[in-house]
């Protein structure tokens, strides 16, 4: 059983690059580099995943950041996907004044058995100008989660 003080799974974890995607796409976002895991449950190097191995409830928040060729519109939004399937939709939103940048939060409490569940950050973006995922750092496209309850 875990404590106040006992090892509660929780990740912080970014993408470090740009990713060139697709428009009108769900596309699932490359968080490879981790500012920390742990109970080493975030994989950063080959699927961009959560997979706890403790079951129970979890906050999982992401951000993401999308960029356009300059002068055009972006329209997008983040999702958390549940086992391959998308799980909670953050804001889908148009920029009112055409910048080139938008940026677009999901947030949910979602439960994980502690096994085979997992979660992972997808991004969406309907412009047709050369769409980016910003890797500029830790502050544009960003995923992160931590035990609130055990089941």
């Amino acid at each position: 059983t875990l404590g106040t003080y006992g090892n509660i799974p929780a990740f912080s974890a970014y993408a470090s690059a740009n990713q060139t995607i697709t428009s009108s796409t769900f596309t699932k976002i490359q968080i490879n580099t981790e500012e920390f895991d742990t109970n080493n449950n975030f994989d950063p190097t080959t699927n961009y995943r959560f997979t706890p191995t403790v079951a129970g409830y979890y906050q999982i928040s992401g951000s993401v950041q999308i960029s356009v060729s300059s002068g055009f519109s972006v329209r997008g939004l983040a999702s958390i996907y549940k086992n391959g399937s998308e799980y909670k939709r953050g804001g889908y939103q148009w920029p009112n004044t055409g910048g080139s940048t938008s940026t677009y939060q999901v947030c949910s409490v979602v439960y994980l058995n502690g096994s085979t569940d997992y979660v992972e950050l997808f991004g969406f973006n309907e412009s047709a100008n050369s769409p980016i995922f910003d890797g500029s750092g830790g502050s544009a496209c960003y995923f992160s989660g931590s035990l609130v309850r055990t089941a």
